[in-house]
């Protein structure tokens, strides 16, 4: 539930347009909502400024399709993380709205009007191809929440005349999301050239002694420059929350 709603809700009942019970009837799916094998936080959106987010991976289809479809019902922005062609077949029939990426492995649905051309926006860049299906997850979560989103891909150090050209780009945006697996390096390096805040993000690729992700962590924790802070190996989701919190008070807006 959003404030606006609520406030609706308030505003009716002192006008005399609706009675208590019909109050208590709307507000009756806060602040949760019991499935049995699950409790959906229905006043996340009230408290931070955006709706729970479905994490599918482990969930049966029929436990996704009831979590999902409950949200669906609530109206608000959808997403759902490390979701298969299962999840989506479980969900499709809700609605036309509904897309599913398999890139990112996400499911979505874009409920509100798109950003300008010129509204802030957030640079999400990876060091390599690989890195793209954990920038595509940070790239369509900052979109879900109305965010503009430039991609800038495969300008890592193995080729960093690659990145310098596209600098500009990057440089303009208010929160940079930096994607990279093997060593690591991208994060630092955007850190050292950019006046805006840099999640970077570890990813899973490399060989043997990346040991998972776990060298290009280690360098983004340990990186000198001042700006960087880094989420766990592979969570696109984590940076684009985060990237899009940044964002939202680029413009100007509140919860």
């Amino acid at each position: 539930m959003k404030a606006s709603e609520l406030a609706s809700i308030l505003e009716r009942y002192k006008a005399g347009s609706i009675d208590l019970d019909a109050a208590l009837g709307e507000l009756g799916g806060l602040p949760s909502r019991e499935l049995g094998f699950a409790i959906l936080d229905t006043q996340r959106q009230l408290r931070q400024g955006y709706p729970e987010v479905v994490y599918a991976e482990g969930k049966s289809p029929e436990q996704f399709a009831a979590i999902f479809g409950e949200l669906f019902e609530r109206g608000s922005p959808l997403l759902a993380t490390r979701a298969g062609p299962g999840h989506f077949e479980a969900v499709r029939g809700l609605s036309e709205e509904l897309a599913y990426d398999p890139l990112s492995r996400t499911i979505s649905a874009h409920r509100g009007p798109p950003p300008s051309g010129e509204s802030p926006y957030i640079a999400v860049v990876t060091a390599g191809t690989s890195d793209i299906p954990v920038a595509e997850e940070a790239a369509v979560t900052a979109e879900v929440f109305g965010n503009r989103v430039e991609r800038v891909y495969d300008v890592g150090v193995a080729g960093i005349h690659r990145l310098f050209a596209r600098l500009d780009l990057i440089r303009g945006a208010a929160a940079i999301v930096a994607v990279a697996g093997m060593e690591g390096a991208l994060g630092s390096v955007l850190g050292g050239l950019v006046a805006v805040p840099v999640i970077a993000v570890p990813t899973s690729v490399g060989y043997g002694a990346s040991f998972g992700g776990i060298a290009a962590l280690l360098t983004m924790l340990n990186s000198c420059a001042a700006g960087v802070s880094v989420v766990n190996i592979d969570n696109g989701f984590g940076a684009g929350y985060v990237a899009s919190m940044i964002n939202r008070g680029t413009r100007g807006e509140s919860r």
